[in-house]
């Protein structure tokens, strides 16, 4: 008996994920958009956010939310953060009981600064959660290029059925029972790839942006761990491995936001030119709420926030950041 797969949210990774799991198992895909329904169904493709790609022969694609979860034996959540609980919650209406939900969201819910997992459990208390995260750019994936992802789950029995759900010859799944660090390195290697976005705007070199990607990944570990997520998951494919593809690649909208920035736009013209969600503009202010909460300090993640949010220029960010007196590497207060 095959099993179905749903997945919510029809925008470049939702796309994407849906794609890799229509190689294992009947997939049908919910987008808001009939029009873009109708192409997958037609072309299979997507040109509102992969033009040029095909995907899976296989795969299906319906406007009606309900008769997408309730024919479902496994949610996949490719929805922003914003609108998370609330399409969460509409998916519960429909949900049958037991089937586990997968969320592929990298980012903190705002005013409750909440993780998807906890989100999960208060709106679907009951259902196996997990999160599938990682170094993964959905055009690379397309294309053909060997990606590598993380399952998390605290369910090993879970973990090893979703895996061969995603798995493929070039999509490779591992699994890790750290939901709170494999979610939070997702979320936090946002912000600090708007960092590493500003230095290309405002054209600084290599040496400059690794910088920037070193102490930002050590960052966001203080912090994860401080959360309760564990060092190892930080140094792996959730945490240095995202950050990296993140902070570096131009199809990251994140590092596109920051070079943006250090060119000399306004953040509110370099949304609205975007036709993704860049979560780490929202995020950035929730680290920082976060930063305070646990005595974390966070320098990079603050002149991000201060740009994004404050009226800060991306070249007074920078020099705030130069300001700084060096210490210790390992010191956890220097830049």
């Amino acid at each position: 008996m095959h099993i179905g797969v749903g997945v919510i949210g029809g925008g470049s990774w939702g796309t994407t994920v849906a794609h890799l799991a229509a190689h294992n198992a009947p997939t049908t895909l919910w987008a808001r958009h009939e029009a873009t329904c109708e192409e997958i169904n037609a072309a299979s493709t997507n040109s509102r956010y992969l033009e040029g790609y095909q995907l899976h022969p296989d795969l299906r694609a319906d406007a009606d939310l309900a008769a997408v979860v309730s024919g479902a034996d496994v949610i996949v959540m490719g929805i922003p953060s914003h609108s998370y609980r609330e399409t969460l919650m509409e998916v519960a209406r429909h949900i049958r009981a037991w089937v586990p939900v997968v969320s592929l969201t990298k980012g903190l819910e705002q005013g409750t600064r909440l993780r998807m997992s906890e989100i999960a459990n208060e709106v679907l208390p009951g259902h196996p959660f997990a999160v599938l995260t990682g170094p993964n750019l959905a055009k690379e994936i397309l294309a053909g290029d060997a990606a590598a992802s993380v399952l998390a789950t605290h369910d090993p029995v879970v973990a090893g059925h979703l895996q061969h759900l995603f798995n493929t010859n070039l999509f490779r799944v591992y699994t890790n029972p750290d939901v709170v660090g494999c979610e939070l390195g997702g979320a936090l290697k946002n912000v600090i790839a708007i960092a590493a976005g500003m230095a290309d705007g405002l054209g600084a070199g290599d040496n400059t942006k690794s910088a920037v990607i070193t102490r930002g990944l050590n960052e966001l570990s203080r912090l994860g761990e401080a959360m309760g997520g564990q060092a190892v998951t930080f140094a792996g494919l959730a945490g240095m491995g995202d950050l990296i593809a993140t902070c570096m690649s131009p199809q990251s909208r994140n590092r596109y936001v920051g070079e943006q920035l250090g060119a000399g736009m306004a953040i509110d013209e370099v949304i609205a030119a975007m036709n993704m969600v860049a979560e780490g503009v929202k995020t950035a202010k929730v680290v920082m709420e976060l930063s305070e909460e646990f005595g974390i300090d966070m320098p990079i993640s603050s002149e991000v926030k201060g740009v994004c949010h404050d009226g800060l220029s991306a070249q007074e960010a920078y020099r705030g950041l130069l300001r700084r007196e060096a210490g210790l590497e390992n010191h956890h207060y220097t830049f």
